[in-house]
C-alpha cells in the first residue's frame, strides 16, 4: 500500500464510521476504528502531502469527530482523548481538535521508519501471482540477524564498548576488521521499546527455531501490548511522563 492508494483506503473506511445509534454488533466501535487507523498508517509508511489525501483525511476526521459527539457514553479511552467525561458536554469543535491531534500522531507513526534504510517498509506489494502481504518489522530484523549469508546489517548498529572494541574501531580505519555479528552468540536478547504482543513474541521464537535451531532467544519489552493498549499509549498518554508499566 503506497501513498497513492491511501485516499482509496480511507474512503473505504468512511462508511464504517457510524455513531452508536446506527451501529450493530458487526460494526466497528470508535476504539476499533482507531486500532484500524494505526495499522493503516503504520503499514503505509512515510508519504508526501497530497491534495486528494488531505481532502479524504479531512472527511474521515469530521466523521470521527461527529461520531465521538454522538456516542451515548464516552469510553474511558475517548474521555482521555477528548478531555471530556461526557458526550453531552462534548462539542464538535472540541472533538475535532482532539481528532486533529490524533491524526498528527498517525502521521508520526507513518514516518517512524523514515530514517531506516533496510527496514523502511513492512508492506510487500502484490502482483498478478501473489497477494500483497504484511512483513512485520521484528520478523525482518530476526531474518536479517540469522541470514546464512551473514551480510553486514544496515539498520542494526554495533556499538563499540571497552578497550578491545575501541582498538578494533581504530584499526578498522587502516585495515579491514570484521565487526561482531548479532548471530555470533548462542544467546540473542531482543529488547522492544514501547511494547510487544504475545503473537510477536511467539513469531520470534518460531522464526529463530526455523532459522537457527539451538539459539536461545530472550524477548524483553517495556510492556505486553494488547490491541486497546496501542491507541491508549499513542493518543491518550502524557509523553513527558509515560507510564512504563513497571
Amino acid at each position: 500500500m503506497g501513498e497513492s492508494t491511501m485516499p482509496v483506503v480511507l474512503n473505504q473506511l468512511l462508511p464504517m464510521i457510524k455513531p452508536s445509534n446506527q451501529r450493530t454488533n458487526d460494526d466497528y466501535s470508535p476504539e476499533e476504528l482507531l486500532i484500524l487507523l494505526i495499522y493503516i498508517y503504520s503499514v503505509t509508511g512515510e508519504f508526501t502531502e497530497d491534495k486528494d489525501l488531505a481532502e479524504t483525511e479531512e472527511k474521515v476526521k469530521k466523521a470521527l469527530a461527529q461520531t465521538f459527539c454522538e456516542e451515548s457514553e464516552l469510553s474511558p479511552l475517548l474521555q482521555k482523548i477528548t478531555g471530556c467525561d461526557s458526550s453531552i458536554n462534548l462539542t464538535f469543535h472540541r472533538s475535532k481538535i482532539a481528532v486533529d491531534e490524533l491524526f498528527t500522531s498517525l502521521r508520526d507513526i507513518a514516518g517512524a521508519r523514515s530514517l531506516m534504510k533496510q527496514f523502511k517498509s513492512v508492506y510487500v506489494p502484490g502482483n498478478h501471482t501473489h497477494q500483497a502481504s504484511y512483513r512485520p518489522l521484528l520478523k525482518q530484523v530476526v531474518e536479517e540477524i540469522f541470514d546464512p549469508e551473514r551480510p553486514d546489517p544496515v539498520d542494526i548498529e554495533h556499538m563499540s564498548s571497552g578497550l578491545t572494541d575501541l582498538l578494533k574501531t581504530g584499526f578498522s580505519m587502516f585495515m579491514k576488521v570484521s565487526r561482531p555479528h548479532p548471530s555470533d552468540h548462542p544467546l540473542l536478547i531482543l529488547f522492544v521499546v514501547g511494547g510487544v504482543t504475545v503473537s510477536e513474541a511467539k513469531m520470534i521464537k518460531d522464526l529463530v527455531l526455523s532459522l537457527k535451531p539451538g539459539t536461545q532467544v530472550i524477548v524483553l519489552s517495556t510492556r505486553l501490548l494488547k490491541p486497546l493498549t496501542m491507541p491508549e499509549l499513542l493518543f491518550a498518554t502524557d509523553r513527558l511522563h509515560p507510564d512504563l508499566g513497571f
